[in-house]
């Protein structure tokens, strides 16, 4: 058998299993170190972080400061800067990557693959033809070509761009 090494992995099996008890949206945006932490843009109200685990290469996510699962606990102002981020989020993604679609989309509970179900974030992910091929289906394995840090700058880079 072939065996395909991932060692950074480790690091969110790791965290998975000890758990530090903090919200990742919570404790992240409270620290300073925006580049370490994978964050590429803060707003009011929401905030835009690259995911450390993604599914494709400029896996997005925009997720509120207000620490909620619940929709309702979102006022007007907040739902609407995060729609505004998600379309940010897009016209960015376009330029760092061209891709030829999107996946964009938020899980809603445990049931629904919500991998963080305590805290409401929205996916955003950039899609090619033939970006899934048979590693996730049988090895459930991707493949990414392009570390989380070339990632960070190549998707800054356009963000700092618009001023």
């Amino acid at each position: 058998m072939d065996r395909i090494w991932a060692p950074w992995r480790y690091t969110y099996i790791k965290s998975a299993r000890e758990g530090s008890g903090e919200c990742i949206f919570v404790e992240l945006p409270a620290q300073s170190d925006d580049r370490k932490n994978l964050i590429l843009y803060r707003g009011q109200s929401a905030f835009v972080i690259l995911n450390a685990f993604p599914y494709n290469n400029g896996h997005l996510m925009v997720a509120p400061y207000k620490h909620t699962s619940d929709l309702e606990e979102l006022n007007d102002a907040e739902l609407l800067e995060i729609q505004q981020l998600v379309r940010d989020c897009v016209r960015w993604l376009s330029a760092a990557y061209h891709p030829e679609g999107f996946n964009i989309g938020v899980n809603l509970g445990r049931a629904a693959g919500a991998g963080i179900e305590d805290h409401l974030h929205w996916h955003i992910v950039p899609r090619w033809s033939g970006d899934t091929n048979f590693m996730p289906v049988v090895g459930e394995v991707r493949v990414l070509p392009q570390s989380l840090e070339e990632s960070y700058d190549s998707i800054k880079a356009v963000i700092d761009s618009e001023g």
